[in-house]
């Protein structure tokens, strides 16, 4: 195999090692998947690698638990850095006004890699939200949404956003889907990324 392939064999590992260990609360494992200086942004977070692994562990601490499934995974190589785009559904399970949910949220995970002594390790993550559910998970159980909450969320993830807001988090309403300035904006950084911009 040439080069190319064994970089882009290292960086999917990175990603699939990511999901299983933040998702089974392996959160000493979790940070070696980013740079010591690397950065994540999602819903619930922005901010250093070091917080984020602090305040997952917290969440999981007290029995939040989310899954995230991935997909099918593009990669952009150049020399030392790449992007790297993969397929996610991300998978809670909620109590939303005394009532079980499943949601269900779809996007990408947008990371920017880079090659440092050797080892190819997230500089930072960035996601995309496409489309979202919500299921209750006993058949016949309901609850009435907040119809003005729900829509004071970007449609690529009100119901998440939703729930993340029951349960006391402060949440961005200011995040990519699949279309538009800020997805676009996203796609502008990976390009600038890539050819060397820091």
């Amino acid at each position: 195999m040439d080069q190319a392939t064994f970089d882009k064999i290292a960086i999917r590992e990175v990603i699939e090692n990511w999901a299983i260990w933040r998702d089974t609360g392996d959160f000493d494992r979790l940070a070696t998947c980013f740079h010591d200086d690397g950065t994540m942004t999602a819903t619930w977070f922005e901010g250093s690698k070091d917080l984020f692994v602090e305040r997952a562990k917290a969440s999981f601490a007290r029995g939040n638990a989310s899954a995230h499934v991935l997909g099918a995974i593009s990669i952009d190589l150049a020399g030392n850095r790449a992007i790297a785009q993969t397929r996610a559904t991300i998978a809670s399970r909620d109590t939303i006004d005394g009532v079980l949910y499943d949601i269900a949220c779809m996007g990408r995970m947008y990371d920017f890699f880079e090659k440092r002594q050797g080892r190819w390790a997230i500089a930072e993550r960035r996601l995309t939200y496409e489309k979202d559910r919500a299921d209750p998970v006993i058949p016949g159980t309901s609850v009435v949404f907040d119809e003005t909450l729900l829509a004071s969320f970007p449609s690529g993830y009100q119901f998440l956003a939703y729930a993340q807001t029951k349960r006391g988090l402060d949440v961005s309403r200011t995040l990519p889907g699949l279309r538009g300035p800020q997805v676009e904006a996203l796609y502008a950084e990976g390009k600038a990324w890539l050819a060397g911009s820091s």
